[in-house]
């Protein structure tokens, strides 16, 4: 597959991101066995998830079974599916791949 540099850029931004996500979702999850714990906010898990680090939140979630049964954070985690596939789109018509 032969990427653009603004298409690697892309592509290894979501791959940074979904790592941190992915390891925040972890600290979090056991930070929560732990008392007393400092937990990190659901709205730092969900804006991280936002900023290109869904598919590492996501992977989080099911692996680490990490808020899986709250609805209130699943909603707001799928907010954050919509913004961050509506940041992929404006990067992805910024490229000229529309």
């Amino acid at each position: 597959m032969n990427l653009a540099g603004g298409e690697k850029l892309l592509l290894g931004w979501i791959g940074v991101m979904s790592g941190w996500a992915f390891l925040v979702f972890g600290y979090d999850k056991w930070q929560a066995g732990r008392k007393p714990a400092r937990r990190v906010p659901e709205a730092t898990l969900c804006l991280i998830s936002a900023l290109g680090g869904w598919p590492g939140g996501l992977l989080g979630l099911l692996l680490f079974r990490h808020k899986s049964a709250k609805a209130t954070f699943q909603l707001k985690f799928a907010a954050a599916l919509v913004v961050w596939l509506a940041l992929i789109g404006v990067v992805w018509l910024a490229l000229g791949r529309a």
